[in-house]
């Protein structure tokens, strides 16, 4: 019997329970059940923005998540769909809050595992630039981490920039030092070169 044909991976029975979560480089999560070598050539990958990828990850149960292997996925399944899918069960479940933070920038809350898989939402940042009038620069250090500051106050961008690095730091689930833009007038995520 094949992994996907099993009960307990059969896609309908796990299609609405699968999110997307965005990783760097180092493709390891400490809470997955199967986080510690995740792999792109058994673990299906999408490229994002720079050194970021986005994983996916099946919930079982409050607290405990696996990662979303090939062998787990019938023959045939369309990855950009299983992308948009993921991103309608994580919209359906989880809520995205703003924050402020003490040095005037904002911060993505979520439940803990779903902060930076916010990145998915264009319309989320389009929000943000509309009330704010600036484009944004995002940082998501780690997994539970989501900063972001108008581009234009380039203090608070400094103090956001710190407070990522030193998040990165101490974090298990580390994920990029990368700046992102979300630019106002493109209406698109790109790099950020100051």
């Amino acid at each position: 019997m094949k992994k996907y044909e099993e009960d307990h991976y059969r896609f309908e029975n796990i299609k609405d329970y699968i999110y997307p979560w965005v990783k760097g480089s180092a493709l390891v999560d400490s809470q997955a059940l199967n986080g510690k070598h995740i792999s792109e050539k058994d673990t299906p990958v999408v490229s994002f923005i720079e050194d970021l990828a986005i994983i996916f990850v099946i919930k079982r149960n409050d607290d405990v998540y696996e990662v979303l292997k090939d062998n787990m996925l019938p023959p045939g399944c369309d990855i950009e769909e299983l992308f948009y899918s993921s991103c309608e069960n994580l919209v359906r479940d989880v809520e995205f809050t703003i924050a402020n933070t003490w040095y005037g920038g904002f911060a993505m809350m979520a439940d803990g595992y779903h902060e930076t898989s916010s990145l998915c939402f264009k319309h989320i940042w389009q929000v943000c630039v509309d009330k704010l009038k600036d484009d944004l620069v995002i940082m998501a250090p780690c997994k539970d981490t989501l900063l972001f500051a108008p581009a234009g106050q380039k203090n608070v961008v400094e103090k956001m920039i710190e407070h990522g690095e030193l998040s990165y730091e101490q974090s298990q689930d580390k994920i990029s030092k990368t700046l992102m833009l979300f630019s106002k007038d493109r209406k698109e995520l790109t790099v950020y070169e100051d």
